[in-house]
């Protein structure tokens, strides 16, 4: 892990108007053409939390953690990322900010060790500095054993580690994660996770977007919910579940699962979404939703809940058809 008695880079002359907030988003606004992807956004995040921006492919994710870097000008609205107004003293704030960018641009020609070492002279840190502080960013990455490796040996998960272990090389004060476990196995996931843990652990401050809301659920402190570059609702992840999700699903499929569900299904739940030609998931109360007499491709009998498998009761033989799953 990496060591709290780092020093942070030298960066001059800190103004910081809210010691507690390392980054403040205001009114942001962003048009590319006549299209405004970013819609008057605002947030802060706090030292010390995980804030998750949670959206959809295209909700304005990037592009916001984009202008919050400084690689694009926002187009209305204000930035405080570490104290320094973006984009007018981007290069002054990114200095003590890390980021793990969507896709992996780890340096193919270098080894593991050389990928840190090179990137931590991009921060003036000293070589003998950064003698120290590879062999912890190594272990805390899990590639302590992998270190004179050349990344084409390394797995996808590997690479995604090592990429996480070079945004703290220079210890920052904010780390911004892009979609950090998008294409990963579930084991190489859980990995990441538990790295991320263990940073908030240590005082971390932390943004990370995503399309997954088990994995805002698990790391985020707070969440925001984006979509066409509006915030739709904010808070912990727990109250926006208890608020805005119902308490049970039931996935419907088969032959006639649409005619079912529309026919018959609509009327028991909240609500009902098409999951595909043959599935459909039903959205509302337990109670509602197992109550009463349902047909499912020509057969008769009662939704039942067994061992966390919704079936199709017959009636007459009470027979299980397999019909709904939960």
């Amino acid at each position: 892990m990496p060591d709290a008695s780092f020093p942070a880079a030298a960066t001059g002359d800190r103004a910081r108007a809210h010691p507690d907030v390392v980054l403040a988003v205001a009114g942001l606004r962003k048009l590319y053409g006549g299209n405004e992807v970013v819609r008057g956004l605002s947030f802060e995040i706090r030292r010390g939390e995980c804030f998750g921006l949670l959206g959809p492919n295209g909700a304005g994710k990037t592009t916001t953690l984009r202008c919050c870097l400084g690689l694009i000008d926002p187009d209305g609205g204000t930035i405080e990322m570490v104290g320094e107004p973006v984009p007018r003293a981007a290069r002054r704030a990114r200095i003590r900010v890390g980021v793990v960018p969507q896709q992996d641009n780890l340096d193919p020609d270098f080894t593991v060790t050389e990928n840190l070492q090179v990137y931590g002279r991009y921060f003036g840190i000293d070589r003998a500095k950064l003698a120290t502080r590879i062999p912890s960013l190594l272990e805390f990455a899990g590639l302590a054993g992998r270190s004179d490796a050349h990344l084409r040996t390394l797995s996808g998960g590997m690479k995604r580690r090592l990429t996480l272990a070079r945004a703290l090389v220079n210890d920052p004060e904010l780390l911004i994660l892009d979609e950090p476990t998008t294409g990963l196995d579930p084991q190489a996931r859980h990995l990441i996770w538990d790295g991320l843990r263990q940073l908030l652990t240590q005082g971390k401050t932390i943004l990370l977007t995503t399309h997954f809301m088990d994995e805002a659920e698990r790391l985020a402190t707070r969440l925001a919910v984006i979509d066409r570059g509006t915030m739709i609702a904010s808070d912990a992840p727990r109250a926006l579940i208890a608020r805005h999700v119902e308490p049970d699903v039931i996935e419907v499929y088969g032959d006639d699962a649409r005619t079912w569900a529309e026919t018959t299904g609509r009327g028991l739940s909240t609500r009902v979404e098409v999951a595909g030609e043959l599935r459909h998931r039903l959205i509302g109360d337990r109670e509602d939703l197992l109550g009463g007499p349902v047909r499912v491709a020509g057969r008769e009998g009662r939704i039942h809940v067994n061992d966390d498998e919704v079936v199709l009761v017959d009636e007459e033989d009470r027979k299980g058809e397999r019909q709904l799953i939960r």
